[in-house]
């Protein structure tokens, strides 16, 4: 074999080497990855509310610290509350001391007092109702919000029931005590004693409780802030109620039926897996997750929410853990 035939083959070797390098590279290349499905962790959440408006006076606990159901959390001030409290009692006396006086009789003192209340009634009537004719009126050119407005129609409608109290207190010191007006007597005793009883609960309510064990996760006003009704004061994780949240394609759905085992590894805790359980399927909103395949031939694929629970307690699990499922 001359020397031109040797470098042809050499040549026609090196190519055959090349195209095989290269139709190797292609299959490694065109292979599909493998699908990873990537979720997070969630646990519930408790937000813990006031029901008394009023300024934050203490805190008792610091964000990441474990507590348990009924712990005392913060401490709202509310003077309001406190005053109305005494309000309550005063009328709860008031009404008492005319039960007594139903039952008694009225002497000439007590009918001349009982006038004396009802004119005084009469006047917080009068002053009520040019309060509320004020505030309707800023009211109406949106100066004042409508809570505003409400409470001092209620307050006008309390007044107006406080001047009915006290005439019919006067009337029944003039005609005598009946049968009928002991018991109503008695009525605007339990009537009186019932809001006591309301404006109790709502002192009791200035206390913020824990709803169950678990970890404050975030508190939201700083001491010495003001907090309306229903304002979330901080919130609670209930660390034993987690689970993993991931949002499918349905092609993918293959291996997640509801009650199906899984391997989910969180890489915030290592290469480990850990098994779940598929307990929860639902298609997700389709404005947000169609996506349209047809150009390929194929079919509008929509995305499903996906939750599944671990089968077994995961140490140092915490909510919003990166979680996969390959």
């Amino acid at each position: 074999m001359d020397k031109n035939s040797k470098s042809l083959l050499v040549g026609i070797g090196v190519i055959v080497l090349i195209v095989v390098i290269v139709g190797l590279l292609g299959v490694f290349a065109l292979r599909p990855e493998p699908e990873v499905l990537m979720g997070e962790v969630a646990v519930s959440e408790y937000r813990v509310s006031n029901k008394v408006p009023g300024r934050i006076s203490e805190i008792f606990v610091t964000e990441g610290q474990q507590v348990k159901a009924g712990d005392t959390l913060a401490y709202i001030s509310s003077p309001e509350v406190d005053a109305k409290l005494k309000q309550a009692q005063a009328a709860r006396s008031a009404a008492s001391a005319q039960n007594n006086k139903a039952k008694n009789g009225a002497r000439e003192q007590q009918v001349s007092a009982a006038y004396e209340m009802w004119q005084k009634a009469l006047v917080g009537v009068d002053i009520a109702n040019k309060s509320l004719e004020r505030v309707k009126k800023l009211y109406d050119k949106k100066v004042v919000s409508a809570q505003k407005y409400d409470e001092v129609e209620a307050q006008y409608k309390a007044a107006v029931a406080t001047a009915n109290a006290a005439k019919t207190q006067y009337d029944l010191a003039l005609d005598g005590a009946q049968d009928e007006d002991k018991a109503a007597a008695q009525a605007l005793v339990a009537q009186a004693s019932g809001v006591v009883q309301e404006v109790t609960s709502y002192v009791n309510d200035r206390y913020l409780l824990a709803p169950c064990d678990g970890e404050v996760a975030e508190i939201y006003p700083k001491r010495s802030e003001l907090v309306g009704t229903g304002s979330p004061v901080m919130s609670i994780l209930d660390m034993s109620d987690v689970w993993f949240t991931f949002s499918v394609r349905e092609d993918l759905l293959n291996d997640l039926k509801v009650g199906a085992i899984v391997n989910i590894n969180i890489p915030a805790l290592g290469e480990q897996t850990y098994k779940a359980k598929v307990t929860y399927l639902k298609a997700m909103a389709s404005y947000a997750t169609w996506r349209a395949t047809k150009v390929n031939g194929q079919y509008d694929v929509k995305s499903f929410d996906v939750k599944l629970v671990p089968v077994d307690e995961i140490p140092d699990l915490r909510a919003g853990m990166t979680a996969i499922i390959k």
